[in-house]
């Protein structure tokens, strides 16, 4: 059974940092794409940040200089550090990973299949 879960979530004052992990299971994370997507109340979901199969990575503007995507292959693992951290980053955070083309990176949650469960991030000013 494939398994993605997210952690590291939580809340934290503007200009603070957060490590979000997600452990992937009954699957394996290299060779594939891994993304972060994030949905705020009320607004579509977002995509963050992408890396490709063999380390091409894409950041959404907003994000760009505050937030690195990274791929710990023997745990598994996909991470996003974040810096800088913002009101407007608050959302709930979610880690996707994609099969098809694996190393093209994609902010669009339609190039996504495994989805794990969120994390919320909250950023108070």
């Amino acid at each position: 059974q494939v398994q993605l879960v997210e952690s590291g979530g939580g809340s934290v004052q503007s200009g603070g940092s957060l490590r979000l992990s997600c452990a992937a299971s009954g699957y394996t994370l290299s060779g594939n794409r891994a993304g972060w997507f994030r949905q705020a109340p009320g607004q579509e979901r977002e995509g963050v940040a992408s890396l490709g199969a063999f380390g091409a990575v894409t950041y959404t503007d907003s994000v760009k200089g505050r937030f690195t995507v990274s791929r710990d292959n023997a745990k598994n693992t996909l991470y996003l550090q974040m810096t800088g951290l913002k009101p407007e980053d608050t959302a709930i955070y979610y880690c996707a990973t994609g099969a098809v083309r694996p190393t093209l990176v994609s902010l669009r949650p339609d190039d996504y299949s495994r989805w794990g469960q969120g994390t919320q991030v909250t950023v108070s000013s």
